[in-house]
């Protein structure tokens, strides 16, 4: 008994307790509310930064002196023209576009694979669309101190601190070395920075990464707790699916009046009503230069049976009593068919009497 108040209670307070449908979620997704980190895509952008400058640090280096030797050989003596320092920063261009195109392509396709794993292929301009609910300051100061903005600015502040970290042991580890960089040769100095540079900068995006793990879990989570639904949202969600049980027992009870006035105004052109002569009755018609058998146009059990040999004695349709004959063709043949072939001979015995009652040949 509690446990069933307990329900009603939820019932009726609305409580989201339940998992959202697969409707809610194909709807969410459509608006682009998905479970997403923004931490994953950068850092998995910037650990792909770092190791491409490891696999093409060569390729980059010889591009990069190429590009600086070429002003001391070939532009000092240069004729300064509009047209040749326009071909001269054209080559250039080039140039540059060749030193960074192995990072640009890697960073754009790591990218494009850390959204589609997280989302799927998504497209939608929904979030792009103005809306003014969202200048409501009132909603805006509730979101800077929401338990939304507390999480943020926790990760933040977590970031930085193990960045901050990471930096400081880096340096304090290379401290020597460090110390050392005015006694040693440029070409030297420039080694031991970038190596320093490349080692610290690949465990910031390490650790970055597991963050945004820990991260996309998280939001997930919130995704899916944003999702639920209380039972009243599953039943109103079902009602305009399938639409609303009330409107539909309306909708089929006026198709069942319709079909009864169709059929009771059938009943005036039947040849003959077989009864039984309380429980059936059965309306039939028989055109023999239209028709190959006797159909039933109409037929009723009861209350409706008791109506078509009221109309049928209004318009002077003839009744004939056959119990079996009446239960027979109420239980095999539906309005509209034509009878069953083992009963062709009864059905034609009985409308051969009501056609020499009525003094007519067919």
């Amino acid at each position: 008994m509690t446990f069933r108040f307990e329900l009603d209670l939820q019932l009726f307070s609305g409580e989201k307790t339940e998992k959202a449908t697969p409707k809610k979620r194909q709807d969410a997704r459509k608006k682009g509310q998905v479970a997403k980190s923004q931490d994953i895509s950068g850092s998995v952008i910037l650990l792909s930064a770092f190791l491409c400058l490891i696999a093409f640090g060569g390729y980059i280096k010889e591009r990069l002196v190429s590009l600086f030797s070429d002003v001391f050989y070939h532009r000092l003596t240069m004729n300064v023209t509009q047209e040749n320092v326009m071909l001269m920063l054209g080559d250039y261009a080039v140039e540059i576009l060749l030193l960074l195109a192995p990072i640009f392509l890697v960073i754009v396709v790591m990218a494009v694979i850390a959204n589609y794993a997280q989302v799927g292929f998504l497209l939608t301009g929904d979030p792009l669309k103005m809306k003014f609910s969202k200048l409501d300051p009132i909603k805006g100061f509730k979101k800077i101190f929401s338990m939304h903005a507390l999480v943020e600015f926790l990760k933040s502040l977590l970031k930085l601190t193990i960045i901050g970290y990471l930096v400081y042991t880096t340096i304090w580890d290379a401290r020597s070395h460090i110390a050392k960089l005015g006694q040693i040769p440029v070409e030297e100095a420039f080694h031991f920075t970038s190596e320093v540079t490349m080692n610290l900068g690949i465990k910031i995006a390490a650790a970055l990464l597991v963050l945004a793990v820990l991260d996309y879990i998280y939001q997930k989570y919130e995704h899916e707790k944003s999702l639920k639904m209380s039972k009243q949202d599953i039943k109103d969600e079902y009602k305009k699916m399938e639409g609303d049980p009330i409107i539909k027992g309306k909708i089929r009870e006026r198709q069942r009046r319709m079909a009864l006035q169709r059929m009771m105004q059938e009943v005036p052109k039947a040849d003959v009503i077989i009864t039984n002569p309380t429980h059936f009755a059965v309306a039939l018609k028989y055109d023999g230069s239209q028709m190959d058998a006797p159909q039933v146009v109409a037929k009723g059990q009861d209350f409706l049976a008791l109506r078509i040999k009221e109309i049928a004695k209004e318009h002077g349709v003839v009744t004939i009593e056959n119990k079996p004959l009446a239960r027979a063709l109420f239980q095999r043949a539906e309005i509209g068919d034509m009878i069953p072939g083992d009963l062709f001979q009864a059905v034609a015995e009985v409308l051969a009497y009501v056609y020499r009652l009525q003094g007519k040949v067919k």
